[in-house]
């Protein structure tokens, strides 16, 4: 069996409809594939609707504020992709003159360009046969060859990278790398596989030796780390609250916030104002709280799990200058701080 021809005919009647498999302009190629950076499709699409709305060329997303960026990212998570692609915007039109590198060689040095990325802005846009090797095309492989390598090790990255190549039509190199990875989306799915109905399942090895569920094959995750987060959502007489820029590096990189004590266990609504780092944010104002979630609310990430709480407090006078709580929508803030703004009354 004719493993690549076989991938091309089922994509040529299975694909989904997608706006970005309509063109070959590397700004939206490159768009989509950002955006689709550990998402899902049905998540990132409106995502990318809005973004070419917004920002029809890469010249319009490189004279953008990065606040405007950001906000727009907001609630797809992984905000250090959205700095990179305001970044790379900026490069390619102030320094390339608007025109996208054209190799891969030249394409993974752009800023969140990795090997992936580079690959499938390559081959669909300048036919250059270079694999991709993303999530879908390791359980596909993995399954169809019986590869039990773990996919996360260094001698799996750099197997599965090699088993790829190999299998690449050199001719059509970009209609393969969508279908290979349309089939493991749609078809070689990571639970309930339509293995019954596959056009590989007579020469899938994984399917033969009854061992499908347990690949491909992952080592585990380094340990989780638990970290609690109190904020402090200050409201003022005159209706101003504080709202501040994280500009320390980490996921939430230049998104806003309000003022954040982190605690090492949970903080008790007895224990709150007694406890040494809200003693000293608020020195000697005067001030009143209540708690907004009794119940923590757990924003699991892929290395930590933040345990938050929410705490009103209202004050005379803010400690220093705020802003209007009306205003509060306009800034990029994490989903976790954009869902309180969204499910709190405040007044205004």
């Amino acid at each position: 069996m004719n493993f690549k021809i076989v991938l091309t005919n089922w994509y040529s009647t299975n694909k989904r409809e997608l706006p970005w498999r309509n063109t070959k302009n590397p700004y939206y190629i490159w768009l989509s594939e950002i955006i689709l950076q550990q998402t899902q499709i049905k998540q990132g699409l409106p995502y990318y609707e809005a973004f070419v709305l917004k920002y029809p060329t890469v010249f319009d997303l490189s004279i953008a504020k990065e606040q405007d960026v950001l906000k727009l990212w907001q609630g797809l998570g992984y905000y250090s992709r959205a700095r990179n692609l305001h970044d790379s915007a900026k490069y390619v039109a102030i320094e390339l003159d608007g025109v996208f590198p054209s190799t891969y060689s030249e394409l993974i040095k752009l800023k969140g360009v990795g090997d992936y990325t580079a690959s499938a802005i390559a081959s669909i846009c300048f036919n250059e046969p270079t694999a991709v090797v993303d999530g879908n095309v390791y359980r596909v492989l993995s399954r169809y060859y019986g590869i039990d390598t773990p996919i996360n090790s260094t001698k799996g990255i750099k197997d599965f990278k090699t088993l790829a190549t190999s299998l690449i039509d050199t001719e059509n190199p970009g209609d393969y790398n969508q279908a290979i990875m349309e089939f493991g989306a749609t078809q070689c799915k990571p639970k309930n596989p339509n293995c019954n109905n596959c056009p590989l399942n007579t020469s899938c090895i994984a399917l033969q030796k009854g061992n499908v569920d347990s690949l491909p094959v992952k080592l585990k995750k380094t340990k989780i780390t638990i970290k609690y987060f109190n904020f402090l959502v200050l409201m003022s007489s005159d209706k101003r609250t504080l709202f501040e820029k994280r500009v320390t590096k980490g996921i939430w990189q230049n998104m806003y916030q309000f003022p954040l004590i982190e605690t090492e266990q949970e903080l008790s609504s007895k224990s709150f104002d007694s406890h040494p780092k809200i003693s000293a944010f608020f020195k000697d104002i005067a001030f009143d709280f209540s708690l907004y979630n009794t119940k923590e609310l757990v924003h699991k990430l892929s290395h930590q799990h933040l345990f938050t709480k929410f705490w009103i407090v209202e004050v005379d006078k803010l400690p220093k200058q705020g802003i209007p709580i009306s205003e509060l929508k306009a800034y990029p803030t994490p989903i976790v701080i954009g869902n309180f703004i969204e499910e709190f009354n405040f007044p205004i």
